[in-house]
């Protein structure tokens, strides 16, 4: 495990880091709103695995190679992007299993596989992402001790910030959703949720 002078640093830098507005926490408070807290914690796991993947590539420099070769994520971002688009197009049209459901009309819930897609895809194919963890990651790891077991310890670190933060942004969308659901505002909240995603598509395959 790092020093406790290091994690005293990295800590806070991480959680700061986790806690700004993004793709990821973006998603987060749109599958609140639309599939709430217990389902979005799908996406969520897939999101984690992702986010442990790029740090883990990052911290191994795997992430140096990765970042000179932009076609290799060129296909995963359009394809990703354009996914999302789809789903927020839906949305805002108050289709699909993505929507928030009409109270009169039973809709079936989007399957845990798809919101763990979604949050995968999310993760691995946002190349600032990569950016962020090649840059801030490698100046905590200590050369002269064993880098695997820092490693390893510094990404459960920022997995746990991740939890936190992705929770408190999904809570925050259920939240936004009984706030405007109270005065019948399906559509309205549909679309909301809908220009999110759409929003959220675009910055992947553009970013």
């Amino acid at each position: 495990m790092p020093s406790l002078s290091v994690l005293s640093v990295f800590v806070p830098t991480f959680f700061l880091v986790s806690l700004t507005p993004g793709m990821c926490m973006t998603l987060a408070m749109v599958l609140g709103m639309t599939q709430g807290v217990k389902r979005a914690l799908w996406m969520m796991l897939g999101e984690l695995v992702g986010v442990g993947l790029v740090a883990f590539a990052a911290g191994a420099g795997v992430a140096a190679l990765m970042l000179k070769q932009p076609a290799l994520f060129e296909l995963f971002k359009w394809v990703g992007g354009a996914y999302l688009l789809y789903l927020g197009v839906m949305m805002w049209r108050s289709r699909g299993r993505m929507a928030i459901p009409d109270e009169v009309v039973d809709t079936a819930p989007a399957k845990r596989r798809e919101l763990a897609l979604q949050g995968f895809v999310t993760a691995v194919a946002n190349p600032k992402g990569w950016a962020f963890f090649v840059a801030l990651l490698p100046p905590f790891i200590d050369a002269g001790r064993p880098v695997i077991g820092q490693l390893l310890g510094l990404i459960v670190i920022i997995l746990t910030l991740e939890f936190c933060c992705l929770l408190l942004y999904a809570t925050g969308g259920k939240s936004l959703r009984h706030l405007l659901g109270r005065g019948g505002n399906v559509r309205l909240l549909n679309r909301i949720a809908g220009t999110l995603m759409i929003g959220v598509g675009l910055w992947l395959a553009l970013g």
